[in-house]
């Protein structure tokens, strides 16, 4: 077995040598292109038969997966799974499993980053543990959210709460589950357990085959992308002579270049993820007013948003959607006790940081997402007071002239935030950042002692003003 695992190594290796690609990488990238033929497998031989059966199914070739990706390693996602069901099944329902819940599962995931992190992105047990992480704390809350009044709940809560504890079966084949596994995306337990018993789509089988191909086939294509992209403007670059050599305006392009780029790498295995979950008929979300099927129940990005956005409002709307739609429910909203949106919002950019890793990277790429929202959120409210302004910017070339000055900005600030979350090292963002001479700290963090004669501007362009939702004008 160790020879036949040697050989293994070594013709992926071989393999991912003449792609140009890390083995890890290429070992990620079959684990979820190998999600298709496991769930057209599971189509048409357990869709809608015993529930048991299918948890099994899902169990071992999710596990697979896993063994295939980082061997004994995969003991500590069962570690997880185990604590996460002994804790259900002794105190489920309750404040306190929810509260030791998350810090066993986060603890966990962190001691994780510990000991696997170096100075690099890696892609080792931990990268799939933190979808794991995410998914185990969820199904602690959901069954707490099950105890409780169904009056009482929100929306998204009844979507997602539980009145009966999963089993150790149920927990397992959730975590598994082979579409998502690996890079995600979230969904509940609900979800799952409403597609395994055949009351999500219905038992008869799902039209969901060419939605799920053409899905993936774009996950396919913005691969292809990225690695052209990054055979001209590869991660290296940003610290090289040959960037240095540029003027500050062209440094400011290439690094909007490059992270557009090195997103696509993100979206790619996302789109390849979510094309399992459809093909699954996991991603199920109704009909439209024509009666046609819904496949985006777990969409992870928004195509169309993402490449048009003007706004990193737009780009945070878009992009890992399942991520952000999860810290809303668990971590912002349940913090309205708080009454305080910047504590609320504070907290939640704090754990995505600590959920991402130790590098100290996320953190300075959390707080540029901080001071952009709040700028956007202060300059968007003042101008929208303003209808004749508004009408303006909106009509005749100067919508596209806006539009033109809109996508250069979010095109170069989201390179300049997202250039730690890749650098992840200080020395690295920081000489990053110096190369650039922190323009977008200048430019977002000082907002505050600038915004007057900016309004001041919008005041004298905008004429009649409404004051914000009380529609009394001045």
């Amino acid at each position: 077995m160790a020879e036949v695992a040697a050989d293994d190594r070594t013709y992926l290796q071989a393999f991912a040598n003449f792609l140009g690609a890390p083995e890890p990488a290429l070992r990620l990238l079959i684990s979820i292109l190998i999600g298709y033929p496991i769930v057209l497998i599971h189509r048409y031989t357990l869709y809608c038969k015993s529930p048991k059966l299918q948890h099994l199914y899902f169990i071992v070739t999710g596990v697979s997966i896993a063994l295939f990706n980082y061997g004994h390693n995969v003991v500590h996602s069962a570690v997880c799974v185990m604590v996460a069901w002994l804790l259900l099944l002794l105190i489920g329902g309750t404040l306190k499993s929810v509260i030791i819940s998350f810090v066993f599962q986060m603890t966990y995931l962190l001691v994780g980053y510990y000991m696997t992190g170096t100075d690099t992105y890696d892609i080792k047990w931990s990268m799939p543990h933190c979808v794991l992480t995410l998914r185990l704390i969820a199904l602690t809350y959901d069954v707490y959210d099950g105890r409780k009044d169904p009056g009482k709940l929100s929306n998204d809560q009844q979507k997602t709460a539980l009145s009966f504890t999963p089993t150790l079966v149920e927990i397992a084949a959730h975590t598994y589950f082979p579409a998502s596994f690996m890079v995600g995306p979230q969904f509940s337990m609900r979800r799952y357990l409403d597609f395994v018993k055949g009351t999500l789509v219905g038992c008869e089988l799902p039209p969901c085959l060419i939605p799920g191909l053409l899905r993936g086939g774009l996950g396919l294509f913005y691969l292809a992308v990225y690695q052209v992209g990054i055979s001209y403007i590869p991660d290296a670059f940003i610290n090289s002579e040959e960037y240095y050599d540029l003027s500050l305006w062209q440094r400011h392009m290439m690094v909007g270049l490059w992270a557009k780029i090195t997103l696509y790498k993100y979206i790619s295995c996302w789109l390849i993820a979510e094309g399992v979950c459809i093909m699954s008929g996991l991603s199920y979300s109704g009909k439209d007013a024509n009666g046609n099927c819904l496949w985006n129940g777990c969409a992870n990005v928004k195509i169309g948003l993402y490449e048009g956005a003007t706004t990193f409002g737009h780009m945070i709307a878009s992009f890992n959607t399942n991520t952000n739609a999860w810290v809303a429910q668990y971590v912002y909203k349940r913090l309205r006790f708080l009454n305080n949106r910047y504590i609320s919002q504070t907290s939640a950019l704090v754990f995505l940081a600590v959920w991402h890793g130790l590098h100290s990277g996320y953190y300075a790429c959390f707080f540029m997402e901080f001071v952009v929202m709040n700028f956007e959120r202060d300059i968007v409210n003042y101008v929208n007071q303003y209808p004749r302004l508004v009408s303006l910017l909106n009509a005749g070339p100067l919508k596209y002239f806006k539009f033109v000055v809109l996508k250069l900005y979010v095109v170069v600030f989201m390179g300049y935030c997202l250039g730690p979350f890749v650098l992840l090292k200080l020395h690295r963002w920081w000489k990053f950042y110096s190369s650039l001479y922190f323009s977008g700290h200048l430019f977002f963090a000082l907002w505050p002692f600038y915004a007057p004669a900016v309004k001041a501007i919008i005041k004298t362009i905008g004429g009649e003003r409404v004051k914000d939702d009380k529609g009394k004008k001045e």
